[in-house]
């Protein structure tokens, strides 16, 4: 279907090129290259939606293809809900996301306005039409291990062991983040066949038929200080209580699954089949046994600590889920953002990307030329943009993300603006 394509070219369908510069982005977040099931309009994860439903995003469309460029849409939760006059410099488009407060800030709730086709999950990407796939994911994870090498291990991971799980969109680019930086990752993933699908993909470096194997290999790559990364299907307070108990001590441990979420969450003991059957059946259970798997998930993080392992976990409240459950020392490990980059957004420092919306790939390079001329000075910039070329393909319209400070933003975006006024560049670019 055309909706699940971004257009390319530079035929205009829209009154002006900031509202089809936003069209192409809403399409591009569901592209079916990109996209984890576009046919529900989930960007990443379980849930992560860009529009409320099917007719909220044709009534979108619709939208943007009419406004006038001294007009701004407003959207509340993946929903269209007016279009006013403002003028040429306000935003083409507003939007709010769930804004449940308070009491009414909670899974159950929200689970009830979904139901009603009230609201939607969007989190930061999705609902934003910002979602640009694995590289925009792999970008963040990249700067977060690049910060842990800094800061304890003097700049590299070569010869660290990283303990860490979870393979979904969010937690597929970790493996190859932390080679990047020289270490030697084990990642365990519940659903053996996501662990197929990431090795397949190169996102993983092999697969182990079990987690004594994968620590076997880890081992022997350590002591030689060579990077690999080493997927393993298994649950993952299974598997850290049982490398707790062979006295394994990782340098680095982490998580990424989806705790945030209970019911998306597998608990031990049961499949990826057998948890899809029970979220049906018996929720209240599923529940019951899913908190009890964070609960040791959580413990074991804990004892990693103690033993000296640098321990954080990734944005996905496993910590609170944890505390939730009776863990009363969750919180005695740090998140990633607050340790790791939040000192980089006090810096000024932070993720600037544009994308080519002419869907042509040269026009990227030549961005990639121009950034790497201007900043000629910065080796993590240069390292960054190397490495991207030779590892990342592009997946619907052609993307670049960078890390770069208040000013850098600054120069580029008025170096860029100057490209596409020249005719340099074959499209805008946003």
């Amino acid at each position: 279907m055309e909706i699940f394509k971004s257009p390319t070219g530079n035929k205009l369908s829209c009154k002006g090129w900031q509202q089809k510069g936003l069209l192409r982005l809403l399409l591009n977040c569901i592209n079916l290259d990109i996209a984890k099931n576009p046919e529900e309009l989930v960007a990443y994860g379980g849930t992560r939606k860009v529009a409320r439903d099917i007719n909220s995003l044709e009534a979108i469309i619709e939208a943007l293809k009419t406004l006038e460029s001294d007009e701004t849409l407003l959207i509340q939760s993946g929903k269209p809900v007016g279009i006013f006059r403002t003028f040429e410099f306000a935003p083409r488009v507003i939007m709010t996301g769930d804004l449940l407060v308070h009491r009414w800030a909670n899974w159950d709730y929200f689970r009830e306005l979904a139901e009603k086709g009230l609201t939607a999950y969007g989190q930061s990407t999705a609902g934003s039409w910002a979602y640009i796939g694995t590289q925009g994911i792999f970008q963040g994870t990249w700067e977060t291990f690049s910060q842990v090498a800094k800061r304890h291990f003097d700049g590299s991971l070569r010869g660290k062991l990283v303990l860490t799980s979870g393979l979904s969109e969010m937690g597929s680019t970790k493996p190859v983040a932390i080679t990047a930086n020289g270490g030697v990752a084990i990642v365990v993933n519940a659903d053996r066949s996501v662990v197929k699908k990431r090795l397949i993909s190169s996102m993983i470096d092999i697969m182990a038929s079990s987690l004594q194997e994968a620590c076997d290999i880890a081992k022997e790559y350590v002591s030689r200080a060579k990077s690999i990364s080493i997927g393993v299907a298994g649950n993952a307070s299974d598997a850290y209580e049982a490398i707790l108990s062979n006295n394994i001590k990782p340098d680095v441990v982490k998580d990424q699954t989806p705790a945030h979420d209970i019911k998306s969450y597998i608990p031990s003991g049961l499949s990826p089949e057998e948890a899809r059957e029970l979220r049906k059946t018996n929720p209240e259970m599923y529940e019951k046994i899913a908190k009890d798997s964070i609960r040791r998930h959580v413990q074991a993080m804990i004892e990693f600590k103690k033993r000296g392992s640098v321990v954080f976990d990734y944005g996905n409240n496993l910590r609170k889920q944890g505390h939730r459950v009776g863990v009363k020392d969750a919180f005695c490990f740090p998140g990633f953002a607050s340790e790791y980059i939040r000192p980089l957004f006090c810096e000024g420092m932070g993720p600037f990307r544009w994308i080519a919306l002419s869907g042509d790939q040269e026009d990227i390079y030549r961005t990639d030329e121009i950034i790497l001329s201007i900043f000629k000075g910065d080796g993590r910039l240069k390292e960054w943009i190397d490495f991207v070329e030779r590892r990342f393909a592009f997946h619907g319209l052609p993307v670049r993300v960078c890390w770069l400070n208040y000013k850098e933003r600054s120069v580029f975006g008025n170096i860029m603006n100057e490209m596409v006024k020249l005719g340099e560049l074959n499209h805008p670019a946003l």
